[in-house]
């Protein structure tokens, strides 16, 4: 079942009283003194699947240890499998993807704390919030991606890009955006839809712009809609899952789905709810030729960087804010007492919700052994066989989806690497997508929610 707007009621209200019981712990923390630590103390400022992993395994293996989790969201909703909402799948709603973080912290007794980061000291040890000071002995940090529209189109003012982002919602990020995309898309007529995946450099799960299109195609199919998916890339079907994804897409919806693999968005026009666009023949190409595109729904994804709170801290970053890591472990290269987990490390391992569990677990080990004053060897284990898998849905009648595992290894350049392989399934009848492997993504995100919060 897709979700219809009592959901988006629900979700509104439910975000409404949580913001109302922590006003009340703002209040009174503010006014207390900054808690000194007793050498076990552990601050993880994140509450995604990193976060959340993290301050469950840190208590399991070692419960002398004290761990507070900060979060500026009041709700958990998870991204990975939210493209099946846009899809329409059955059974399919937004309490699947939605958790309250109350509920782990009380099982596995770690504090959580619902705050924005405002700055880090790393000389004193302590973390400013919106809701308090905290101070450490070891601090993760977690913070997840932010959007980099000003690089992507320097010449947009701010009121430029606060109209696009709201009319043309990214919904890479959990929350708002996803609620905001659905709703657009239940509301049009016939038309087109437009993805705009981001133009260049790492971004958060890299296959999800493309299975979002064989979702949006899956939805406009099943509801009759008339008009097309048109995807305006840069990357000319050198993508995550490429092959399997344009098998998918053309088997699927061939009438449906518009590729277009080497274009660069100029404009958009959200009055008139035209894109603006050069398409280039070829690489060698450079001046191209400029079309403009009439469309219903705009999901236009920018180019990502990391999140500010990784600057807050003052250690060493790459061009795009993300944290330089010492060697194969998950500590920051600049701070031995600063772990970095998720989206905002440099290791060439894909962005994604199980790279973020896995690089957890394994931090807390290190962390666990560093507290502790034992030595832990950051190549333990590697290489990691299976250490990501990503799946995809592609279509729901039958309801088929596709994969890919990464083994992450200790690569002679100093840093994680993953290598991929998207298998084609023994079900699959020689194609890359078989009802097995969606079977498997289901029982995979059911695991993982459980896994967080039960």
């Amino acid at each position: 079942m897709a979700m219809n707007r009592r959901d988006t009621f629900k979700l509104a209200g439910a975000a409404a009283a949580a913001v109302a019981m922590p006003s009340i712990a703002i209040a009174s923390e503010k006014k207390a003194d900054v808690k000194k630590t007793n050498g076990r103390s552990v601050v993880i400022v994140g509450g995604g699947f990193g976060g959340l992993t993290m301050a469950k395994a840190l208590r399991k293996k070692d419960k002398s240890i004290e761990v507070t989790v900060i979060e500026k969201n009041n709700i958990f909703m998870a991204c990975p499998f939210s493209n099946t909402l846009l899809g329409g799948l059955d059974g399919v709603s937004l309490d699947t993807f939605v958790g309250d973080y109350y509920q782990p912290a009380a099982k596995y007794g770690y504090s959580f704390v619902q705050a924005t980061v405002t700055a880090i000291d790393r000389k004193a040890k302590t973390v400013t919030t919106t809701n308090g000071d905290f101070a450490y002995d070891i601090l993760v940090l977690s913070p997840g991606i932010a959007y980099d529209y000003e690089g992507q189109f320097p010449a947009w003012s701010k009121e430029k890009i606060a109209e696009v982002s709201q009319a043309c919602p990214s919904a890479l990020m959990p929350g708002n955006e996803h609620i905001a995309l659905k709703r657009q898309l239940e509301d049009m007529d016939d038309g087109n839809v437009i993805i705009v995946p981001p133009a260049m450099g790492k971004y958060r799960c890299p296959p999800a712009p493309y299975e979002r299109t064989a979702m949006v195609a899956n939805y406009m199919k099943n509801e009759g809609i008339n008009g097309k998916v048109i995807v305006l890339d840069t990357r000319n079907g050198k993508f995550a899952k490429g092959a399997a994804f344009k098998e998918s897409w053309d088997e699927l919806f061939p009438d449906i789905i518009e590729y277009k693999g080497l274009t660069e968005v100029t404009d958009i026009d959200v009055s008139a709810k035209t894109i603006t666009y050069t398409e280039f023949a070829d690489a060698d190409d450079e001046k191209g030729v400029s079309k403009t595109e009439k469309y219903e729904v705009c999901n236009l994804i920018p180019i990502n960087k990391c999140s500010p709170v990784i600057a807050m801290a003052g250690i060493e970053v790459n061009g795009a804010g993300y944290a330089m890591m010492d060697g194969y472990s998950f500590k920051s290269k600049t701070d031995s007492n600063i772990y970095v987990v998720g989206d905002a490390v440099t290791h060439a391992i894909p962005p994604s919700g199980q790279t973020a569990i896995w690089a957890a677990n394994r931090a807390a080990g290190q962390i666990v052994a560093q507290i502790n004053k034992q030595v832990s060897d950051p190549k333990e284990g590697l290489p990691a066989r299976a250490a990501n898998v990503c799946y995809s849905m592609v279509g729901s009648k039958p309801e088929e989806a596709i994969m890919v595992t990464h083994t992450f290894s200790a690569d002679p350049s100093g840093k994680l690497k993953g290598k991929g392989h998207v298998p084609k399934p023994k079900d699959g009848g020689g194609k890359f997508r078989s009802k097995g492997t969606a079977k498997a993504t289901r029982e995979w995100f059911g695991g993982v929610m459980r896994e967080l919060f039960s």
